[in-house]
Order: C-alpha cells, then structure tokens, then sequence
C-alpha cells in the first residue's frame, strides 16, 4: 500500500545508534516529481522510508492446490545520505541505511501460515541499487530485468525461503503498464500535514516458477501484484492506521484502496479508492462513493488483537455507473504476521472475491495495521 510496511522497521531504525529523528534532513514527496524508468524502480535513499512489496495468488500446475505469498522489502534512513559517491567508512557494515524483509507463505489446503522476518544493516548481507531494482536481504532478493531491444518482455524474478520449511523461486511479467497513484505523482496520506508518497504499482503480473515446501516440491503458477513506494512522512496526527486491499477481478480490472483510520474509528478524507481498467488507465472514487465494512471479527490467539475481516466493499463500478458489493472473503483467518523483532504485528490475508450472488469473480489480499493500539505512536 500507502504508507506501507513500515511497522516493526520504523519503531526499530528510530532506535538505533545515530538514527535520523527529523523528516526535514530528507527529500519529501512533492508534485510533479519527474519519474524516470528503470531508475526508478531502484533505491532512492534521499528519502527517509521506501519498501517493494509483493503478493500473489498461485496454483500447483498439476493439482491445482492453492497458496498464497506475500512478501517485502523495507529499507529505512539511519541517518541522511549524504554524498552518495562517498563510500562509507565501513562498506560491509554501512550505518546510513537499515534493511528489513518479511516473507509469509499461507498454505491453503492446511491453513498454515509460515513467515519469516529479517533485519539487516547496509552492506555485504543486504542492500538495493539505485540505478535498477536489485533489492536484497541476506539469500532473499527481488530482481528486476529490463525489455530487452530484441523485444523480450521485461521480468521480475523473486527468490525467498522461509526457515527450513519452504522455498521459491517465481518469474513475474507485467501483464499491463504500471501505474503510479495519486495526483501529480503524489499520493496523499493525511488530510491535514504533508505525509505523502510516491507510488509506482504493478497490477497484474503473471507468475510462474518453483515452490519448495515441507519437502515437497510443487510447480506454480498463478497472479501477483507489486507496489513501490518512497516517502520521508507517514501517518498524520490523529491517525492510528490502515485498511488496504489490491484487488484483481476476473473481467482484467483491479482496484487499489486504502482507509486511513481517525482514533474515533471514522475514516480520513485522504484515503482511496482507485478503479484500475484493462489499459491501466485509472478511475478515483470519491470518499461518499465507496464503504468498508467487515462482516465479522477474529482475535488473534497470539497477540489478541482483534481484527475486523471478511469486508464488504460497496463502491460504484464507473463501467455502468451502478452500484455493486464486493465481498473479500479470507482463505483462512488466521494470517497474521506476529511480529518476532518488535511488538507491532499485523494481519496480511489472501482473500477471493464474490459478487452479490456469491460467485467468486477475482482474488485479493488484504492488509489491516493498528489494531493492537501501537501502530499509530510510531508512526508519527
């Protein structure tokens, strides 16, 4: 999403040795910011916050047997860039940036969720280029390759493991163009301040490769979707968290949203809700033209935190004009990532979605942040 992943980074990063206090010391997301491809699919460590974000639905080739994936790359400012042609003193252990990587893998025949969370400082076990995407953590990477002049398509290839348990390697391809949300290169956060980003997404990106799990190894192939983002500010004022949901219909249209959560539960002016039609050609709804709502709840037996899940999104289709229901019904409830490195967790969840008859028209994942009170103090 959005303001997207920080959780557990930003609560640690601001906690570190010589570790930037002040968004001022960064470059902040501002209008008609000139983007450039594929720079600007790598690094841009002159802002303060930035993470590559993936999730995908996937199928085995031969059984059909279903899984989901979601994983992110965070990078976090300790301190601002400076002279970028400036090595630092120490280049296996850089001090100027901080990597954190999650990685969860929901097996939906069996309801397990396996994750795995890294955190690594700049230098021989982690780091991003700032000329491509080339993002890595330790054995997890996140590759981009450019069209190439003899026309082949431009790929990303993903490699990850989670402990002794699972392993992948997938190839995406961009199905269609990316898109980059909000306004004059801007999406907003807040609707008082200046939290902002800057927000490249693909939406649909045909996914195929190897899974390696509990000894079994499985080829897949399925659909995922990747967000970008860079910014130096996050949650306003009086925010304590989000909703988000990357939604990809059957018909080849997806929807990207995001409620922005007031302490009183009411949602900020600023959040979205972005139609995306088979061209990448974007449809905003206004704030009266769409409702969230969950139909029930799940407490975490880990943190007890409870979530509101299994949403009703109720939005107009701009193909028509009518109004619809969109129900994001989860795989399995218990996904949530139960933060090891710091106590902010989170709930990331495969979804499918049905229409008002209850006929399954696409798939989504959704995300919900602050529910266990923390999020929002951190963030600002």
């Amino acid at each position: 999403m959005v303001i997207r992943r920080l959780l557990i980074l930003l609560s640690l990063v601001t906690c570190l040795p010589g570790a930037a206090q002040e968004d001022d010391d960064f470059q902040r997301a501002t209008p008609g910011y000139a983007f450039s491809f594929p720079r600007d699919h790598g690094s841009h460590p002159e802002f303060k916050l930035e993470w590559w974000y993936l999730t995908g639905h996937l199928r085995e080739v031969a059984t059909g047997r279903r899984f989901g994936f979601h994983t992110t790359f965070f990078r976090a400012a300790l301190r601002p860039w400076e002279d970028e042609a400036k090595p630092p003193a120490t280049p296996l252990f850089d001090n100027r940036q901080a990597f954190l990587a999650h990685v969860a893998l929901l097996d939906v025949a069996t309801g397990k969720l396996h994750v795995e969370e890294r955190l690594n400082r700049q230098g021989w076990d982690a780091m991003a280029s700032v000329a491509d995407l080339a993002v890595t953590n330790g054995n997890w990477s996140l590759i981009h390759k450019p069209e190439q002049p003899t026309g082949h398509t431009e790929t990303m290839t993903l490699r990850a493991s989670i402990l002794a348990d699972a392993r992948f390697e997938l190839t995406l391809m961009p199905l269609k163009p990316k898109v980059i949300f909000g306004e004059n290169g801007v999406s907003i956060k807040s609707s008082t301040g200046n939290s902002a980003s800057h927000y490249v997404t693909f939406t649909r990106l045909a996914t195929e490769g190897t899974l390696q799990l509990l000894g079994n190894t499985y080829r897949v192939e399925g659909l995922s979707w990747m967000d970008h983002e860079f910014s130096s500010s996050q949650l306003g004022p009086n925010q304590v968290g989000w909703d988000w949901a990357s939604i990809q219909l059957i018909d080849g249209r997806e929807i990207m949203l995001y409620r922005l959560r007031h302490r009183d539960g009411t949602a900020d002016p600023a959040s979205q809700f972005t139609w995306i039609d088979g061209e990448s050609r974007q449809t905003a709804l206004k704030s009266d033209a769409w409702e969230w709502k969950a139909r029930r709840v799940w407490t975490s037996p880990d943190t007890k935190a409870n979530y509101p899940i299994d949403i009703d999104v109720t939005c107009m289709d701009p193909e028509n004009g009518q109004k619809r229901r969109l129900r994001l019904r989860p795989l399995h409830d218990a996904q949530e990532i139960v933060a090891k490195l710091d106590t902010i967790s989170y709930w990331e969840g495969a979804c499918e979605v049905l229409d008002e008859t209850g006929e399954v028209i696409g798939q989504a994942y959704v995300e919900l942040t602050g529910y266990d009170g923390r999020l929002g103090d951190r963030l600002r």
